[in-house]
């Protein structure tokens, strides 16, 4: 709200300024007045439309671009003064508009290097005092980095909907040219892989519910690093991220050096249907168990339910008693009865046979 108000507050300074302008220009004509008027008004529109179109605004941009424009305008004013009395103006007509040429020359001259410089820098630019560095303190929430294996998975730009997360997601520039290079692989399946990926990031991107970055990762701790994975945590520790990825040795690998980790998997696992022992469920059978007379079935949510006695009901849906819960690396697993059976243990005997089975699908 306040920045609608700081809005209109310049767009009515501007109008202000356009009929100045008209007036100023109106003796010479109502014409060039109007163009004046019109002209005023285009180069507010044109900045009040910027500012809203550039969104994810960011500070080291800015400060960059600040102190480039800054420090190139002294550094060019000192060289022109420098080199002024060796300007030969003895056969020039007018010698003081050849040393203004030359000093505004000068002065751009300085002004785009150093700003270039800086804005190529700018993740390892800091305010540096003698014994003091004032570096990025991070309030708030954390943000997020995203690894490849989540992104095609594409699972969090569903959660992204849900507005569960509100940190700002990151997407270094070497996970996107890795996304982009497994997108123009010549095995099909990886080329679906990559271009699905490539859609999740549009979609997310395109989404005024999230806050996603591109980031050009161009830090000096990644300079020495090639692999992935490992450039992936060092980033996140450099930046003071969380990563959030599907592969389990990444996991490993970001823990072992003190980088927090989001799996993906671990989350949706903590979000299937919790059941108690003894506890009723209504289950659709759609095939045959290993043992005899087993019938399996799957919840909404994807947990695989193993029913004692339930193989004369594939295909129709029995409500169970549940008799054992596991919790597998693969995910959790229910055992259970038809209803009306005694309710007891027993079913946790079929555990490895069913976790080997839920591996492979």
């Amino acid at each position: 709200m306040i920045l609608w108000i700081l809005r209109g507050f310049f767009g009515a300074m501007m109008i202000g300024v356009a009929i100045l302008a008209f007036n100023y220009v109106l003796p010479d004509g109502f014409w060039l007045g109007l163009g004046a008027f019109l002209l005023v008004l285009l180069i507010g529109t044109l900045i009040i439309a910027a500012d809203i179109a550039l969104r994810n605004k960011q500070i080291t941009t800015l400060s960059a671009i600040y102190f480039g424009l800054l420090l190139g305008l002294l550094l060019g004013t000192l060289f022109s003064e420098a080199i002024k009395p060796f300007i030969p103006t003895e056969s020039i007509r007018d010698p003081q508009l050849l040393i203004r040429g030359v000093q505004v020359v000068i002065t751009t001259i300085f002004c785009y290097v150093v700003t270039s410089t800086l804005l190529q820098t700018k993740d390892e630019f800091r305010f540096i005092i003698p014994y003091v560095e004032f570096s990025k303190q991070v309030k708030g929430n954390r943000p997020l980095v995203l690894d490849t294996s989540v992104i095609i998975d594409g699972r969090i730009a569903d959660l992204c909907d849900t507005r569960i997360i509100d940190s700002k997601m990151i997407v270094p520039r070497f996970v996107l040219q890795e996304l982009q290079g497994i997108a123009d692989s010549s095995d099909k399946l990886k080329r679906n892989r990559g271009r699905r990926g490539l859609d999740v990031l549009k979609r997310m991107q395109t989404n005024p519910k999230v806050e996603l970055q591109i980031h050009e990762a161009n830090l000096p701790e990644l300079r020495d690093i090639q692999r992935v994975d490992e450039r992936l945590v060092v980033f996140a520790r450099s930046v003071g991220a969380r990563v959030v990825t599907n592969d389990f040795n990444l996991n490993k690998i970001a823990q072992l050096q003190g980088v927090e980790v989001i799996n993906l998997n671990e989350v949706a696992n903590s979000l299937k249907t919790v059941a108690l022992p003894g506890e009723a469920l209504t289950v659709r059978l759609v095939k045959a168990g290993d043992q005899v007379g087993q019938g399996v079935g799957y919840l909404d949510d994807g947990t695989m339910v193993v029913v004692e006695g339930g193989r004369g009901s594939i295909g129709t849906e029995v409500t169970i008693v549940v008799t054992s819960v596991l919790q597998t690396p693969a995910g959790r697993m229910i055992f259970g009865r038809m209803d009306g059976a005694r309710v007891g243990g027993g079913s946790s005997a079929e555990y490895p046979k069913y976790v080997s089975q839920e591996k492979q699908s």
